[in-house]
Order: C-alpha cells, then sequence, then structure tokens
C-alpha cells in the first residue's frame, strides 16, 4: 500500500504564517493558527502528522521551539522575551509598529501622533499611545477572540493557550512609553511600512484640547492651531462635531476664532455651549482668571502674545 504524505505541524505553520499578512506575531496569532490546523486535521489538502484533535500547551510550545531552531520565527528585539515573533528575513525596526503589534487595540497619539503628522518641530523623548482602559480593553480582547475561535474558545482556553494580554512594555529602543488610558477609541488610521495604527489629524487636535500637557502643552498646542488648522478645518470641525464635549467645542471656538482668526457657521453653533457663569478655563490646569472671554464664557487664564490676538 502507498505511504500517505503527511506533515508535522511545526511545518503547517510554517506554511501559512506568511499567508496572515502580519509584521509582528503574538504566542496568541500562533496559537490560533496551530489551533485551527489541528482541528481540521490537514494543511492545504496534506494529512497532519499528529494524533489528536485539539491543541495542547506542550505541543504548542513544541511549535514554537520548532519554529525557532529551524529559522522561520525569530524573536524581536526590544520586545519582552518570548512576547513578540517576526518572520526571518522581516526587518522590524520601528519601535511604533512593535507597540502597536504587541497591544492590537492601542494606537499613536497625541505629541507622537502631532509628530507623524508634521504638526510640531518637536521630536519627544517618550512614545505616546492611547489605549482602551483595562476593563474594556479585555472586553475588546474577548470579542477579538471569540470571532477567531468562536465555539471552540472554552476548550482553547481550557489547554491554558494564550490568549490576549494587554503589553506591559514600558521602554522600547530607549525611549520611555507614556499610556494614556480611555473609556473610548479614538479615531485612527493604520500606516504601511511600518505598520502601525496612529490618531487621525482632526482626532488629534482634539487631543490637544483636551491634554494639552500630553502635547507639548498648551502655549504650543495655541501655536501648532495658530500655523496649522487652517489647512485642516474640515477634518477638525467635523471631529469636534461628533466627538467633542461642550468644553471641547467652547475652547476650540475661542481658539479658532480668536488666536487663528477663523470664521465658520459651524463654530458660531458651538456659542450655545457657552455656559455664563460657570468656572470653564482655557488652560485646565491653571487656577482661575477673571480676564474672560463674553462670547465664549471661558476664563483666559494664561498669557497669550499680543501678535497672535488678531
Amino acid at each position: 500500500m502507498k505511504r500517505v504524505a503527511s506533515i508535522r505541524l511545526s511545518a503547517a505553520v510554517a506554511q501559512v504564517l506568511p499567508q496572515q499578512g502580519l509584521v509582528l506575531f503574538l504566542p496568541y496569532d500562533i496559537a490560533r493558527l496551530a489551533w485551527a490546523l489541528v482541528r481540521s486535521g490537514s494543511c492545504n489538502g496534506t494529512p497532519l502528522r499528529i494524533r489528536r484533535d485539539q491543541l495542547d500547551r506542550p505541543t504548542y510550545r513544541r511549535v514554537i521551539s520548532e519554529l525557532l531552531s529551524t529559522g522561520v520565527l525569530r524573536a524581536v528585539t526590544g520586545a519582552p522575551q518570548g512576547s513578540a515573533f517576526s518572520l526571518v528575513g522581516s526587518n522590524i525596526s520601528d519601535p511604533r509598529a512593535l507597540l502597536c503589534a504587541l497591544d492590537p487595540f492601542c494606537y499613536v497619539s497625541h505629541l507622537s501622533a502631532m509628530e507623524y503628522h508634521a504638526l510640531t518641530d518637536r521630536l519627544p523623548e517618550m512614545l505616546y499611545l492611547s489605549t482602551p482602559a483595562l476593563p474594556q480593553w479585555r472586553g475588546f480582547a474577548n470579542d477579538r477572540m471569540v470571532k477567531d475561535l468562536g465555539e471552540d474558545l472554552g476548550a482553547y482556553r481550557d489547554q491554558r493557550l494564550p490568549g490576549l494580554y494587554r503589553s506591559s512594555v514600558s521602554k522600547i529602543s530607549q525611549r520611555t512609553i507614556h499610556r494614556y488610558n480611555s473609556n473610548h477609541l479614538g479615531a485612527f488610521r493604520t500606516v504601511k511600512e511600518p505598520d502601525f495604527r496612529v490618531a487621525t489629524i482632526g482626532r488629534t487636535f482634539l487631543d490637544m484640547l483636551r491634554e494639552p500637557d500630553l502635547c507639548g502643552g498648551l502655549m504650543h498646542v495655541l501655536d501648532v492651531f495658530r500655523e496649522s488648522a487652517r489647512p485642516h478645518l474640515r477634518l477638525i470641525l467635523d471631529e469636534i462635531d461628533q466627538h467633542g464635549a461642550g468644553i471641547d467645542k467652547v475652547r476650540a471656538g475661542y481658539i479658532l476664532e480668536e488666536i487663528c482668526s477663523i470664521r465658520n457657521e459651524r463654530i458660531d453653533a458651538w456659542v450655545i455651549y457657552a455656559r455664563r457663569g460657570g468656572s470653564r478655563k482655557l488652560n485646565p490646569t491653571l487656577e482661575y482668571s477673571s480676564t474672560f472671554s463674553e462670547r465664549w464664557a471661558l476664563s483666559i487664564n494664561m498669557s497669550i502674545p499680543t501678535e497672535w490676538m488678531k
């Protein structure tokens, strides 16, 4: 009888890894692919050389060991040991790509996003990321695993195979990481080569209003608005209209009108959010000042260069 050809599980995983379109692989990425292969019992029509219908933890560890020893995978330099792998021959040098692979729900934000969009000439010493607060992050991770594994999720977890876990790495390529935890994901886009996610221009301007201290300080934020708001006005207005709170619209309205000399009917509509008799401040980190904007009912609690006020 003619012997039927078969394939080792590690060789099967090596075949399917390049088809995933990923730059980096988490342990979970490799485990779920190996799980699917074992459940199907074959790879591209060739039977697996394995006598089980579920992947277990020792077999998973053996697959990782064989992929590393045969040169299919290599550990990623700069990532915690065993937390990320790349295909041999791929060049992963951008820390933003590595961080977005380690945390599939984060994106580059604040001063780092300003740098990417050429809104600032500052070179931040820190890498700024936005990521969901831990309860929301775990919810996103569970949803992703349900989508990937379906009814097999319980059995997968019973085998103590790798799940999706938020990375706790605090420094990469000699740069400290600053994580901003938010209850809601902001708008971001995916950049290719290197592969990472970054806040959209509109979202970046909204973040400047909300967390100026993470964007170089409010004086720098005002300067960026003055220099760059006009060419990006539609994106700014769209983001603030859709996602801005009342105070965001009040601060943006004052800055766009008084510092950027921009008049627009959409900005006029934000005046309804100006609350008389309140304690709203232009700079949220400084004390209240009696100098205020009548139109925006906003305390102008910082010194603004005279030449900016046109």
